[in-house]
């Protein structure tokens, strides 16, 4: 049995410094560069989620249009 098509799982190992590396298939499925920022964000309950750069630019756009609305 095989993982659901598009659902993938890898490991990370976090360094002395609290660092941890992006396996090499993740960088490239997800289109992760050398230099990128990328989000981390955390629940309790849930634990770590990376979300793909165009999620935090649609969630930018979406903060902006409210700001521009409360104007």
């Amino acid at each position: 049995m095989g993982a659901p098509k598009g659902k993938y799982a890898w490991t990370a190992t976090v360094g002395e410094k609290g660092q941890i590396v992006i396996p090499k298939q993740a960088r490239e499925l997800f289109d992760i560069h050398p230099g990128d920022t990328i989000i981390l964000l955390g629940d309790i309950k849930k634990g770590i989620a990376i979300p793909p750069k165009s999620a935090f630019t649609d969630f930018m756009s979406k903060v902006m249009d409210i700001e521009e609305e409360e104007k």
